[in-house]
């Protein structure tokens, strides 16, 4: 029996890589962004709010990233039956709103990134653009 496992995770300066390429990527469409990297248990690595974001959009990416950390999915991923719930149950760091994408590669899950300020489909745009910065896997528009 083993006690201890091996695991892969994101450095900071994976995060920054991340940070550096969604910010670009939301330069590039012109929409500003709250951007949150989190490892794989939920817990911040990194974040920006490009100025211009909303700032309450900040707390919306903070629970899309902890969302697609915790289920390893995008967090609209979440059934729409269960997102009152599970959003009361856990004091809103569970969210089935677009713009939360695991971070993945391969096999290894090594956390999430949320992205929020603008449409479901720009936000998952910029986080696309982080993940393929760092070689992890991307995901398609729902």
């Amino acid at each position: 029996m083993s006690f201890t496992a091996a695991k892969t995770q994101l450095t900071h300066q994976g995060a920054m890589a991340m940070l550096s390429a969604a910010i670009a990527e939301a330069d590039r469409i012109g929409q500003p962004q709250c951007i949150v990297v989190v490892d794989v248990s939920g817990e911040l690595i990194a974040e920006v709010r490009m100025t211009g974001a909303k700032f309450l959009s900040r707390k919306s990416a903070f629970a899309k990233a902890q969302t697609a950390a915790s289920i390893g999915a995008p967090s609209a991923n979440i059934p729409a039956d269960f997102r009152p719930g599970i959003a009361a149950a856990t004091g809103g760091s569970v969210t089935g709103l677009p713009g939360g994408l695991p971070i993945k590669i391969g096999d290894d899950l090594l956390g999430g990134i949320g992205v929020g300020s603008g449409t479901g489909e720009q936000d998952i745009d910029v986080a696309n653009a982080a993940l393929s910065a760092i070689g992890a896997d991307t995901f398609p528009q729902a």
